[in-house]
C-alpha cells in the first residue's frame, strides 16, 4: 500500500529545510523510501533548466511507479500463478514475501549506500537489478525460481526510491520547487496503486500471469538509458558508515520470522524446525537491541522509540499495512477462486479501495492541519475495523453493493492513516535526523506488508480443507478478524499517541537527542 516518502538532503551551500518543515501536514507522504540525512554534498546542486528538471523528476517517478505497481499488480495474478505452477497457499505467500522481506531488510542499507557511493550510481544499479528480476520472473519455470527472482527484484527495489528521492532533492533546489516535485511524487504513488489491480487484470486476462512482470521491462530499460544521459550525480560529504553486522541481524530476524509463520501450518507450529526459526528471530532481535546503541552510526537508532508518538506511528504503520496486505491477498483469492471472476473483473471490482484511498488521503491532511492527528487516526482505525469485520461475513452470493461499500470503506481507512503516521514519525526527532526516522518508518511499513501476507495466509492455509473454491470462506474467517484487530489497534494507538503525556515524551526525546 502506500509507503512513506521524505525529503532527504541538506545542501552545504544553500539553506534547505528538513522534510518535516518543507511539506505541510496536509500533503500525503508516500513511497517506500529511506532518505538518509547527511551533512553536505560532495558536489553542490547544479542549476539546470526546468525542462531537464521535469525529465529527471519523470525518471525518478518511473522507479516509484514500478515499485508501487509491483505491490498490487502481483496480487491480482496470484490465483493464476497458483494454478500455473501448481502451488499451495504457502507458495503464494512466498511469491509476495520473497520481495517484501528483502525490500524491508535492505532499505536502510541502500539509502546509506546511495549517500556514500553516489545516488545516480545506486539508482542505475537498482533499475538494472529490478528490470532483470522482472524479466527473469516472467520466465520462471517453477515456483522456486519465481521466488528467487522476486528476491532479486526486492534487492533492486530497495535501491530505487532512496536514491531517486535524493536525486530529486538535489535537482529541485528551492523549497517551493521541491515541495511541488514531492507532490508529483506522491501522486504517482497513488496512481500506481489505482492502476495495479486493473492493469494486472488486463495483463493476466490477455497474456497470462507472466505478463504482469513484462510491464516493468520497457519502463526500466528507458529509465536506465535516460538516467545515464540526463540525471546529475550527487553524494554526501560524509556518508553514514556501513553496518554489516546490524544488516545481517535484520535479515536474520525478518527472514526467520517470515519462514516460521509461513511454514508453520505445514510443518507444525511446535515442530523443532519452526520453533528453531522463531528462536533465531528472537535472538537476532535481542542482539540487535544490544549492539546498535553502541554504534556511532547505527542502522536503527533505538533512541527515537522513547518518543511515544514515534513508536506508535511505527506500530500503527505495521498494523495498517499488514491489514492492507492481508486484504489484497484474501480479496484476490475470493474474487477469482470463489466467485469465478476473471482477473480483469476482479481488478475492476477492487477499484473502490484505491479510489477512496486517493480521495481520503488529502482530506486526512486537512483534518490533521486544523485539529491534530487524533481524528484521522480514529476514522482510519474505525473504517479498517468495520470493513474487515463486515468482510468476515462474505458469502458466495455477496452482492456488488456490499463489495463496493466494504472495499470503499477499507480504502477510506487506508487513505486516512498515512498522513498522521508520517506526522507522528517526526514527533520528537531532531531535524538533522528526519531522514533516518523516515527510513525506519519505511522499513516498518514493508515489515507490515510481509507480516500481513505471512500471518493471514498461514491462518488461511491452516484452516483450509479441500479446494479453495469450497473451503475458502470458512478458512478466511479468522483472517478477516485478525485484520479487524489490526484496525482496532490503529484506533487505540492513535488515541494514545495524541495524549499530552505522549507529546511530552516526544519533547523530551527531542531535547535529549
Amino acid at each position: 500500500m502506500r509507503s512513506v516518502s521524505a525529503a532527504q538532503s541538506q545542501l552545504r551551500n544553500v539553506s534547505v529545510r528538513s522534510h518535516a518543515e518543507m511539506i505541510p501536514p496536509s500533503t500525503p507522504i508516500t513511497a517506500s523510501v529511506v532518505p538518509v540525512v547527511h551533512s553536505g554534498e560532495m558536489s553542490p546542486s547544479v542549476a539546470i533548466g526546468s525542462g531537464r528538471r521535469t525529465v529527471v523528476l519523470a525518471i525518478c517517478c518511473s522507479a516509484l511507479f514500478m515499485v508501487g505497481l509491483d505491490n498490487t499488480i502481483v496480487n491480482v495474478g496470484l490465483p493464476e500463478i497458483g494454478r500455473s505452477l501448481h502451488t499451495n497457499v504457502a507458495g503464494l505467500q512466498w511469491t509476495v514475501a520473497g520481495y517484501t522481506i528483502v525490500l524491508a531488510s535492505l532499505l536502510l542499507f541502500s539509502g546509506a549506500a546511495a549517500d556514500r557511493i553516489g545516488r545516480r550510481t545506486i539508482f542505475q544499479v537498482g533499475l538494472s537489478l529490478f528490470t532483470l528480476g522482472s524479466w527473469l520472473c516472467s520466465l520462471a519455470p517453477s515456483l522456486s525460481w519465481l521466488i528467487a527472482f522476486r528476491v532479486l527484484q526486492g534487492v533492486g527495489g530497495s535501491m530505487l526510491n532512496p536514491a531517486a528521492l535524493g536525486i530529486i532533492t538535489n535537482t529541485f533546489i528551492t523549497p517551493s520547487d521541491r515541495a511541488k516535485a514531492l507532490g508529483v511524487w506522491d501522486g504517482v504513488s497513488g496512481l500506481s496503486m489505482a492502476l495495479g489491480p486493473v492493469l494486472g487484470g488486463i495483463l493476466v486476462g490477455t497474456v497470462g500471469w507472466r505478463g504482469i512482470f513484462w510491464a516493468n521491462i520497457p519502463v526500466g530499460l528507458a529509465a536506465i538509458s535516460l538516467t545515464a544521459l540526463l540525471v546529475p550525480d550527487s553524494k554526501s560529504a560524509r556518508g553514514r558508515k556501513t553496518d554489516p553486522v546490524g544488516q545481517v541481524l535484520v535479515i536474520a530476524m525478518l527472514g526467520s520470522l517470515a519462514y516460521a509463520i509461513i511454514q508453520g501450518p505445514s510443518a507444525g507450529w511446535f515442530s523443532p524446525e519452526i520453533v528453531g526459526f522463531f528462536l533465531v528471530s528472537i535472538c537476532a532481535l535481542m542482539i540487535l537491541l544490544r549492539y546498535e546503541p553502541r554504534r556511532a552510526d547505527p542502522l536503527i537508532d533505538f533512541r527515537f522509540f522513547k518518543s511515544v508518538p514515534f513508536s506508535a506511528a511505527n506500530a500503527t504503520a505495521i498494523c495498517a499495512i499488514a491489514a492492507s496486505a492481508g486484504f489484497l491477498f484474501l480479496t484476490t483469492l475470493y474474487l477469482q477462486d470463489v466467485r469465478g471472476f476473471t482477473a480483469l473483473r476482479a481488478g475492476l471490482t477492487l477499484l473502490p479501495m484505491p479510489v477512496m484511498m486517493a480521495v481520503s488521503s488529502p482530506i486526512s491532511g486537512r483534518i490533521l492541519a486544523r485539529g491534530g492527528a487524533r481524528v484521522p487516526f480514529v476514522i482510519a482505525g474505525a473504517a479498517l475495523t468495520l470493513s474487515t469485520a463486515a468482510l468476515s461475513q462474505l458469502s458466495t452470493t455477496s452482492g456488488p453493493l456490499f463489495l463496493i461499500i466494504t472495499y470503499g470503506l477499507f480504502g477510506i481507512g487506508a487513505g486516512m492513516v498515512n498522513v498522521p503516521i508520517s506526522n507522528g514519525v517526526m514527533s520528537g526527532v531532531p531535524k538533522s535526523q528526519a531522514g533516518v526516522a523516515s527510513g525506519m518508518n519505511s522499513s516498518s511499513r514493508q515489515l507490515g506488508q510481509s507480516l500481513g501476507v505471512a500471518i493471514v495466509g498461514s491462518v488461511l492455509a491452516a484452516s483450509l480443507h479441500g479446494s479453495m473454491n469450497g473451503g475458502f470462506l470458512h478458512a478466511a474467517h479468522a483472517g478477516w478478524w485478525i485484520m479487524a484487530g489490526c484496525g482496532y489497534a490503529v484506533l487505540v494507538l492513535g488515541v494514545v499517541a495524541t495524549t499530552q503525556w505522549a507529546k511530552s515524551t516526544a519533547v523530551k526525546v527531542g531535547a535529549d537527542a
